[in-house]
């Protein structure tokens, strides 16, 4: 007899829940979603161990891919995408593959979770090596894609994190991570986009952010490398420049214009009294890492 995976039991709290009217359901799954945190929080040493990983691999320059199915790898992909205009990197840096393709991102695509040739396909465009690190993102931890992209991204030699919310997880035996929350049945009887779903959320917020604070990609805790591609990021840019030199937001809004648009160049320039070019200088020369700079001006 099959052993039932955790994300599939009944929750017993919310057996009747299509008899509740719409505050009763709402809070049901307020309460559910409340133990998701606690989940979290007691895999906090896995979390930080992929996240070590990860900031080795970028120092490096290698780079970090999600790979899922369904709601997994939707949420990889939202990931993915922010790390640019909130850290500045390139998209090459953080990747992100869904089983079937762009077309899944929008709606499922049949059988996508369990085609080995789709994990091939996705593995291999990625092409990873000794530098990377490969996440591999799903509730039930056991689908054909997450598999054979765990086990192609060992062979080759890079880092393996699987995210799960299932201990018997057939991918954990390809993972030198195993980041497992167990946030218990769902709501709806399953349905793994929502507790699980979430949990997996904020473990890969913490994977990238984390990852991006310990390589330099802030200042204390400003976004130092926000790309300034929009009014409202244009005027963070000018309030962090301000706030961390000390100056007022006219003269932040100034150099930050002199510098290309480029918080750290702009809080150089007024700290270390210096041309754009000399502010450049200095940060590369420690590796663009605004708080070790600061401690010389």
């Amino acid at each position: 007899m099959t052993q039932m995976l955790i994300t599939e039991l009944r929750n017993q709290d919310s057996k009747d829940i299509d008899l509740m009217e719409s505050m009763d359901i709402v809070r049901i799954i307020n309460q559910e979603d409340l133990k998701v945190a606690q989940a979290v929080q007691k895999v906090l040493p896995q979390v930080a161990k992929a996240v070590d990983c990860i900031a080795e691999a970028f120092a490096k320059g290698g780079r970090l891919a999600y790979f899922g199915a369904g709601t997994s790898g939707r949420l990889g992909i939202l990931d993915a995408s922010e790390c640019p205009p909130t850290f500045g990197t390139e998209p090459e840096m953080v990747q992100a593959f869904i089983a079937g393709g762009n077309a899944a991102i929008k709606q499922a695509v049949e059988n996508a979770e369990d085609n080995a040739e789709m994990a091939d396909r996705d593995i291999d465009d990625f092409e990873p090596s000794v530098n990377d690190v490969v996440v591999a993102i799903s509730a039930s931890g056991n689908p054909e894609y997450v598999l054979r992209v765990l086990q192609k991204a060992k062979d080759a030699g890079a880092v393996t994190v699987a995210v799960s919310s299932n201990p018997e997880a057939k991918m954990q035996k390809y993972a030198d991570v195993f980041i497992n929350p167990i946030v218990g049945p769902e709501v709806v009887t399953g349905s793994s986009r929502m507790k699980s779903g979430t949990a997996q959320k904020m473990v890969l917020n913490m994977l990238t952010t984390a990852a991006m604070i310990r390589i330099g990609k802030t200042y204390e805790n400003f976004m130092i490398d926000v790309r300034v591609l929009n009014h409202k990021l244009y005027d963070r840019a000018c309030r962090i420049v301000a706030e961390i030199t000390g100056v007022d937001y006219e003269t932040a809004e100034k150099y930050l214009n002199a510098s290309g648009l480029k918080v750290k160049t702009a809080c150089v320039m007024i700290l270390g009294d210096c041309s754009k070019e000399k502010a450049e200088q200095i940060l590369a020369a420690e590796n663009g890492v605004l708080r070790k700079v600061m401690g010389k001006l």
